[in-house]
């Protein structure tokens, strides 16, 4: 189905040079078969599946990124957008997992990667403030929250539930400080 015999090979070279995660490099690679007019249907669909090499049998662990794009216009361009998504949820995720360790200086880290990579997410707002408030940061969580309730106030209602689950550890004058948001 390709238009021309020089897609492979331009694809090849685009995943051997370029830098970075594998799903970088199939990403690139992908572009390179475009810029060959690749497939002679035209551009409608790309995906991307990456699996560990060893399976444990289990496939929500087997499986790394399972991102698909169908009957799109750009179907690259939005599978490279998923892709970006993917690797900030996959922060969060992390953050989320060094806040329940305690870690809370990692998690902080990790949360404003996945922030940098998908800066209106408001989830990502949000656990990125819990951990600011975990650290004894209110100055700087506080005002985050406030634009996070503005804008959708059914974060707030978690807060009170974090604590009762000690994935909150705060002071109970600045959690009535913080709901009165």
């Amino acid at each position: 189905m390709m238009l021309n015999n020089t897609v492979w090979d331009a694809m090849v070279v685009a995943f051997e040079t370029t830098k970075g995660s594998l799903s970088e490099r199939l990403l690139a690679s992908l572009k390179a078969a475009q810029n060959e007019k690749g497939d002679i249907r035209g551009k409608q669909s790309a995906a991307i599946l990456i699996v560990k090499g060893e399976a444990t049998g289990n496939s929500w662990e087997d499986t790394i990124m399972d991102l698909r794009v169908e009957d799109h216009e750009n179907p690259i361009q939005e599978l490279e957008r998923l892709v970006k998504i993917h690797k900030a949820y996959n922060f969060m995720n992390n953050g989320d997992l060094a806040m329940e360790a305690g870690d809370s200086k990692n998690a902080e880290q990790l949360y404003s990667k996945a922030q940098n990579l998908f800066p209106n997410n408001l989830e990502m707002q949000y656990w990125y403030a819990v951990n600011l408030l975990n650290n004894k940061d209110f100055d700087k969580a506080k005002p985050i929250l406030k634009s996070i309730f503005k804008t959708d106030s059914n974060w707030k209602i978690l807060l009170p539930r974090l604590v009762k689950s000690k994935l909150l550890t705060i002071p109970e004058g600045e959690l009535e400080a913080i709901m009165k948001f």
